[in-house]
């Protein structure tokens, strides 16, 4: 129940009880959005070719060498806008997603679902181009309408055989680009230049992802957004009445009705109940029922809002961004407690992000004594012990090692075929065993902490300390 003055508005909170896309008898109903037109319509379509340019480009930028973006989950390899983060930099990894979620949470609390519509992947596969795609092949909504309804005559297997066709090519294309962003464009090219035999991996891959992408775009469609995302279930807890979002301004409208001229119409709202919002709706909602999950914030009934409001010569705006508060009490957008809350946890993680990156290691290093053994008599004056290293070269170039003890005079000795200073090729990692020789004259007793320093060039890159074995003195 929502008030106005002295006018009360009722709204019917049955529509909470199904979905539109189910059917009374439990099957799949499928949903002919009415083709959108208007401002916000341009607006999107220049945000997703911009989005689409960058997508199909990014695979192909380098950055000393490396993709600009890859998430190599089987390699546990990971590059962020040229940031390398290596299975050793996982925390490093987890606050960056961590920064990630906790700026969507901020963001969905000021401005709502707002990414959904203008920049979700599937958002702007699906109704940017697969959309665009069928409502260039069949029609618009009634004409879609018509030929499901339709036998099977010559022009309708004509029409979804050249429809799925291209859906199928187009998802193949997507399978590509996406599989790009794991393995890299250059693995990627190697699957698609070289013989089946030889990636047989990265062929089941593409042909997977090519028939998830196609099952997607041609039945599942807004299923995604109301079933499988996560996304708009969280709306119940970020969202407040302060949140920016697609609204129908309820006090203007209500109470709905036909205008007529001659009549008087004073006691009526704006809203003439042409039901345009709900026809170009692409999950089937009514937006005047208030804020719901399966509503994307696309913005399309908003145009067809618009363009009904220009030929009734009423105001513009019945359906627009803004929030409850807005609508009921007029007020502004204002900044809230939960807000400067989540902006000073956003804060303090991107700064402990990047003095983290700042910070890390150009190599990780692990240095022990090698387990279950013992000191072992080096001629009549000196002592050995075997250790294991593991050094992992993080760096986007070859990294010159040299190791050496700091605390005692002593030798390291039979680096594998070694000499104690090699160098490890960019993204390279080397591990082997060698022995520390320790004059038995300079052993304090049975257990000795010895400093290890790793070097490359002048610049100190770790110093580690373990224990040295030695006989009882």
């Amino acid at each position: 129940m929502k008030t106005e003055g002295e006018n009360e508005y009722v709204q019917d909170e049955s529509f909470r009880d199904s979905i539109n896309t189910i059917a009374e008898d439990g099957k799949r109903n499928f949903l002919f959005p009415t083709k959108p037109k208007g401002n916000f319509y341009n607006k999107r379509t220049i945000a997703s070719i911009i989005y689409l340019v960058l997508f199909f480009t990014i695979p192909f930028i380098k950055i000393n060498g490396d993709p600009l973006v890859l998430l190599n989950i089987v390699e546990r390899k990971f590059i962020i806008f040229g940031i390398v983060f290596f299975p050793q930099d996982l925390f490093l990894f987890a606050v960056a997603m961590l920064t990630f979620m906790v700026f969507i949470v901020l963001f969905t609390a000021i401005f709502g679902r707002l990414f959904c519509g203008w920049a979700c992947p599937q958002t702007i596969f699906m109704e940017m181009v697969f959309r665009k795609i069928e409502y260039w092949i069949d029609g618009d909504a009634n004409a879609q309408r018509r030929l499901k309804a339709s036998p099977w005559t010559k022009e309708k297997i004509l029409k979804r055989a050249a429809k799925h066709s291209i859906f199928l090519a187009i998802s193949f294309l997507i399978a590509n680009f996406f599989l790009a962003y794991i393995i890299g464009m250059d693995e990627l090219l190697k699957i698609v230049t070289e013989p089946v035999s030889q990636h047989l991996g990265g062929f089941v891959a593409i042909s997977a992802f090519t028939g998830a992408f196609f099952f997607v775009y041609s039945w599942f469609r807004e299923q995604v957004c109301l079933v499988v995302c996560p996304y708009g279930r969280l709306q119940g807890v970020l969202l407040d009445k302060n949140s920016i979002v697609v609204a129908y301004d309820y006090v203007r409208g209500e109470p709905r009705g036909k205008h007529k001229k001659g009549h008087d119409d004073s006691a009526l709202g704006d809203c003439i109940d042409c039901g345009a919002c709900v026809r170009v709706c692409p999950t089937g909602i009514d937006i005047r029922n208030g804020t719901q999950l399966e509503c994307v914030n696309c913005t399309a009934c908003i145009d067809a809002c618009d363009e009904i409001m220009d030929k009734v010569e009423k105001p513009r705006g019945l359906i627009r961004y803004d929030s409850e508060n807005g609508i009921a009490l007029g007020q502004k957008l204002k900044i809230t407690t939960r807000m400067i809350g989540y902006s000073l946890v956003l804060g303090a993680l991107i700064i402990g992000l990047g003095f983290g990156i700042g910070n890390r290691s150009i190599a990780e290093i692990t240095i022990l004594r090698a387990p279950g053994t013992l000191y072992q008599e080096v001629g009549q004056d000196s002592i050995s012990n075997l250790y294991n290293f593991k050094i992992v070269n993080k760096s986007r170039e070859e990294l010159p090692i040299e190791l050496k003890i700091e605390n005692f005079p002593a030798q390291v000795k039979n680096i594998g075929n070694r000499k104690s200073s090699f160098s490890i090729g960019r993204d390279g990692m080397e591990e082997g065993t060698f022995f520390v020789v320790i004059h038995r004259k300079d052993l304090e007793g049975r257990k000795n902490k010895i400093k290890f320093s790793v070097s490359s060039g002048d610049r100190v890159l770790e110093t580690y300390s373990t224990n040295f074995l030695g006989p009882t003195k």
